[in-house]
């Protein structure tokens, strides 16, 4: 599916959606829990749709009713059951050690780029404890045995997913392990999501001596409904909208003490110049000149997209940087971001952790490739506000990865597409 964006005057008020980061957490937790959890989680996109999906095949009983996720716990854990993580990195990386921990031994079916995406060293560490792999590359991926152990090492500078997932395989399994973290830990605003999910469950987690220890022994229980947060990751592309409008933009549903590290959008928009206003929780973003900014991306790889969409427009030079990790997501980032935005005429180079940006007043808009990755199309779409002739995205379908309703709620903002 193509779509063409008319740039138009953009500004109004949108909900933030449920918390993907959240809801895939939440699931598995409920999923090995003692009796049934219900959450509430107004939306659904297709990374929460496969997990659920193999948390099924795993036994569990998954079912939409209304705004709620109603989920029955397993019973008895099928064995050699095939799970389609279609193109959900995060549903892999947690249901992997799991089934691991568990003795499952099931095979992962894949689509897109994440047959490709690496699982070192969390696959390494699983061969070490005695868990068979089928040889690398394998679509479906199938693992044999179960591991043991109650301790893991594991680097901290390659997925903070790797270390959730052990995290999730330790609190299911109702074990009380640890996890050793080697080396520099990033992305840990992701692993502290995990560590209060585990919390909201009733099992105990502590990150002490450079290791996270999970205890979960008399199980997983929860009294009374969960409910999934507002989505930061997502909600950063209709806030810079604001920036880089004629009208001011608000999303509502948003939690200003939320362990999500994308919160950091407000801290990275403040530095660059904009006016950011609350309102219990709701956050208002007005149109702003913007100046450049330096930005380690260490700890909010997700946001580099847009935010290089926000340097694209902000005076001087900014340089992205730590953002390595981009190259392995659902594109290779950097030379998505770096192609998207120099095709509609900005000025990008491509550096091996990162980008340097020189920013204009406009770009010219026309034709962009989604790169099949969603954060990619809603880019290129915040981008389209400040062009000066239409923008075409290839492949927009890519959005219901993470937020299908994304060209719904840009149409009540004003954006004007087809």
């Amino acid at each position: 599916m193509n779509i063409r964006i008319t740039p138009s005057a953009t500004g109004g008020s949108i909900r933030a959606i449920a918390s993907k980061s959240v809801a895939h957490r939440m699931l598995i937790c409920a999923a090995f829990a003692k009796g049934e959890t219900k959450i509430l989680c107004q939306d659904i996109n297709e990374d929460i749709e496969a997990t659920a999906r193999c948390l099924e095949a795993f036994g569990a009983r998954v079912c939409r009713e209304g705004q709620y996720l109603s989920v029955s716990p397993v019973k008895e854990i099928e064995k050699n059951a095939l799970l389609d993580c279609g193109e959900s990195g995060s549903t892999l990386r947690f249901v992997l050690p799991v089934a691991a921990l568990l003795g499952a031994e099931p095979s992962f079916a894949m689509k897109g780029r994440l047959p490709s995406r690496p699982l070192s060293p969390l696959r390494e560490e699983l061969e070490r404890l005695g868990v068979e792999f089928s040889p690398v590359g394998s679509n479906p991926l199938t693992i044999r045995g179960r591991a043991e152990a109650c301790e893991f090492g594991i680097r901290g500078d390659v997925s903070s997913q790797f270390i959730s997932g052990l995290m999730l395989a330790l609190a299911v399994s109702g074990r009380v392990g640890k996890i050793n973290i080697l080396g520099e830990l990033q992305s840990a605003p992701y692993i502290d999501i995990t560590a209060s999910v585990i919390r909201a469950f009733g099992g105990r987690v502590e990150f002490c001596d450079n290791a996270y220890v999970v205890d979960a022994h008399e199980g997983l229980a929860v009294s009374g409904e969960l409910f999934v947060e507002g989505d930061w990751s997502n909600a950063a592309f209709p806030l810079c909208l604001g920036a880089l409008g004629r009208k001011s933009v608000t999303v509502t549903g948003l939690d200003r003490n939320s362990c999500q590290g994308d919160k950091q959008i407000v801290e990275i928009l403040l530095a660059m110049g904009a006016s950011v206003e609350w309102k219990t929780d709701a956050l208002t973003v007005y149109p702003s000149l913007l100046h450049a900014s330096k930005i380690d991306a260490s700890q909010i790889p997700d946001l580099v997209p847009v935010v290089s969409v926000l340097c694209a427009f902000a005076e001087g030079e900014s340089v992205i940087f730590n953002a390595e990790r981009l190259r392995i997501k659902e594109s290779d980032r950097l030379l998505a971001v770096s192609e998207i935005l120099n095709a509609m005429g900005a000025e990008v180079e491509e550096r091996p952790d990162g980008l340097v940006i020189r920013g204009k007043k406009r770009l010219k808009g026309g034709q962009v490739s989604s790169f099949g990755d969603h954060r990619i199309v809603m880019s290129a779409a915040v981008a389209s506000v400040r062009c000066d002739t239409d923008v075409e995205i290839v492949g927009a379908e890519a959005v219901a990865k993470s937020y299908p309703s994304f060209f719904g709620d840009m149409a009540t903002l004003g954006m004007k597409s087809e």
